[in-house]
């Protein structure tokens, strides 16, 4: 028997075959459309994402040679706070689903701000008021479609993430439900009774009748048929939250950081909400056997994205693997930083008018130097958001472990375990994402016992070990601190 995985992300969509030891057994992914259509715009078509997902689950099979009666469940993991609003009864989106990088609504949030209600919603949600999350984006929606909020009033519209929306349509419409952790995104969930909260949806007017039921992270909250045999669905949970479960972090004080286009760090707190005082996230992590786990959550918006600038716009490199020996050619980054603040910074800044910039050139700085510096970033503003959660939760790390794609790059590991002075741990499988939606997946059915026998399959590939002196870390971090400042 296998777990499948179904792993929604902003760009592809991918479904992953997992067996008992948690090893990738087959993998089918498909990219689909990026709309833009104005600056700040970012839009998907809800229908392709679903057409893609049920497309790459039957690759999935057909690739892993196995029959649907071999899946004892399906888990499923999503881009987080992208918003979809449908037609109870024909399916159908009433509007281009809007994508957690759409800021059409920050002058919803600034007015919210303006009024008074910033404290409200941090208090309740654990989140910053901002046009990242669900909610604002649900009311751009039911304000611009002619009807649509009497009609959610009257219970004929269905308002998911993507999660809810891949449920909706692998059940043919019987199932309407999300999980905590992607609750815990939308504004509109109190994380500490772990339900929708009246004032909240009244503030931000959005109807309660059109919100989907709050389920568990790992459960069956419906079944699914593929060619005619049933499935159960077992686990869901937002990417982020995920792969902090795929990484083995179930006990308060373990911490991931995915190293992505941008960086998503997230450190379990247990059972208990951290109330930020640094201006980081206090998120629900999942809802299991009756009991809510939180984590603290930082944002880099530009991590790999910087490799991606170095090769498509200075063009330093031609394929981003280059950048690794490139960077390896000099000693040290040559008194040059890169600051990646293409998009603003954001946590602990949450600075949306900082630009990027380089700072510190000479004539003697070369295109190996800029690498160097551009990579340096990234563990840079990781340091920054740990150091930021470390204050807040009053826990001093013993070890960060790793995922995404810049993991692979050995520099990057070693200066990130050199400026935090912890070992940074990198495992064998790195598809954790999706490995911790099949996990919530087969512990709600008995394929896995408990999560011990989870924490078992998780295998070091390589653990890197802080070479670098404290007092010289600190000055790298004092540099770093004083080219951030420029910018802000």
């Amino acid at each position: 028997m296998y777990v499948l995985a179904l792993d929604q992300g902003t760009t592809s969509s991918r479904a992953l075959v997992f067996d008992h030891a948690g090893n990738v057994v087959a993998t089918a992914q498909a990219e689909f459309t990026q709309h833009f259509p104005q600056p700040g715009w970012v839009e998907h078509d809800a229908l392709e994402i679903w057409a893609s997902q049920s497309g790459v689950m039957h690759a999935a099979l057909a690739q892993a040679r196995i029959a649907p009666g071999d899946i004892a469940a399906i888990g499923i993991t999503n881009q987080r706070e992208t918003t979809i609003v449908w037609d109870r009864a024909t399916g159908a989106p009433i509007a281009p689903a809007i994508v957690w990088q759409d800021r059409r609504t920050a002058p919803i949030c600034e007015a919210l701000r303006d009024a008074g209600h910033e404290p409200t919603f941090a208090r309740k949600t654990g989140l910053v008021l901002d046009a990242y999350f669900s909610g604002s984006k649900i009311r751009w929606i039911l304000d611009h479609v002619a009807g649509a909020r009497e009609r959610a009033r009257r219970g004929e519209l269905a308002f998911g993430t993507v999660d809810a929306w891949l449920i909706w349509q692998l059940t043919e419409g019987r199932v309407h439900c999300t999980d905590a952790s992607n609750a815990s995104r939308t504004l509109l969930f109190d994380i500490h009774r772990g339900a929708w909260d009246d004032e909240l949806c009244a503030l931000l007017d959005v109807p309660r009748e059109m919100l989907p039921t709050v389920v568990p992270s790992s459960g069956v909250c419906a079944e699914t048929l593929v060619d005619g045999v049933r499935i159960p669905i077992g686990g869901i949970a937002g990417d982020q939250q995920a792969a902090l479960f795929g990484q083995a972090c179930h006990e308060a004080g373990l911490a991931k950081n995915t190293y992505g286009t941008g960086c998503f760090m997230l450190l379990n707190t247990g059972g208990t909400p951290v109330a930020s005082r640094n201006r980081l996230l206090s998120t629900v992590a999942w809802l299991r056997d009756g009991r809510l786990s939180y984590a603290l959550e930082g944002s880099v918006f530009v991590a790999g994205a910087v490799v991606q600038w170095l090769r498509d716009g200075l063009k330093i490199v031609r394929h981003a693997s280059e950048i690794e020996a490139l960077a390896r050619s000099v000693p040290d980054n040559g008194g040059v930083h890169v600051i990646p603040a293409f998009t603003g910074l954001g946590a602990p800044h949450w600075d949306a008018h900082a630009r990027g910039a380089i700072v510190g050139l000479t004539r003697g700085t070369t295109d190996a130097h800029i690498a160097r510096a551009a990579l340096e970033s990234i563990a840079f503003q990781s340091a920054d958001v740990l150091a930021a959660m470390q204050k807040d939760a009053g826990i001093a790390l013993a070890e960060l472990r790793v995922d995404g794609g810049a993991t692979a790059n050995n520099l990057l590991m070693q200066f990130q375990a050199d400026v935090l002075g912890v070992p940074v741990v990198r495992p064998r499988v790195t598809e954790t994402t999706a490995l911790g939606a099949a996990y919530l997946a087969g512990l709600a059915v008995g394929f896995w016992r408990d999560a011990r026998e989870v924490a078992a399959n998780w295998q070091v590939d390589r653990r890197f070990e802080p070479a670098m002196s404290r007092d010289e870390a600190a000055a790298r971090m004092e540099a770093w601190s004083r080219a951030v400042a420029r910018v802000r």
